[in-house]
């Protein structure tokens, strides 16, 4: 009996201690692709169809770059008209520009502008999300050439983090049938963006 006690305590004090250990940046990404990859195999949620779906295994990415997580200055810009965002489709979601992002990337000056969707703020899940829909200089070539798109949580002050690891493709990149959010003129990045999920032949 008392080493069956011994045995609980030390599994109760290493589940603990497995518990409150950080991830480390690397793992942060990585846990971030797996997540995306079993997105991307489960049929409920994949945006692959068909031959597509029974041949994936996984999304390519770029190394993870920790230069690419930048801290940006962040302006709100409250009392922004509510807008439709133009899709690729005919789908036209309400959105209104959050605000403005301003950071130095590869030696550049450069600024996105953030956005909140008009129903997924009405979600208390989603109420402080907020997308950036972007094009860089990769577009085409190593990425999808209509641009990707990013995830955040609107910050409590003045900066905001904007991770490019976690850069994703939308739906449309994969299968017909979609409507996807256009990058605006004013998210297109003077600079390549070697960072989050590649786009290939092979997807």
């Amino acid at each position: 009996m008392k080493n069956i006690s011994i045995l609980i305590l030390f599994l109760i004090s290493y589940t603990s201690c497995t518990q409150k250990k950080e991830l480390t940046y690397e793992e942060e990404i990585e846990k971030f692709q797996y997540e995306l990859n079993v997105h991307y195999s489960d049929k409920k949620t994949s945006p692959l169809k068909g031959t597509d779906f029974k041949k994936f295994k996984e999304l390519p990415f770029f190394p993870i770059g920790a230069t690419y997580k930048v801290v940006a200055n962040f302006e709100r810009t409250p009392n922004e008209p509510i807008f439709e965002m133009p899709t690729s489709g005919p789908r036209k979601p309400l959105y209104t520009q959050y605000g403005i992002a301003r950071f130095t990337l590869n030696e550049k000056e450069l600024s996105l502008r953030i956005y909140q969707n008009q129903k997924l703020m009405l979600d208390p899940e989603y109420a402080t999300h907020l997308f950036i829909p972007f094009n860089d200089q990769t577009n085409g070539n190593t990425t999808y050439d209509a641009g990707r798109f990013l995830d955040l949580e609107i910050p409590k002050g003045d900066t905001i983090v904007i991770d490019f690891n976690k850069a994703y493709n939308p739906y449309c990149a994969y299968s017909d049938g979609y409507s996807c959010p256009i990058p605006p003129k004013e998210n297109d990045l003077d600079t390549a963006i070697n960072a989050g999920v590649l786009y290939t032949d092979k997807h």
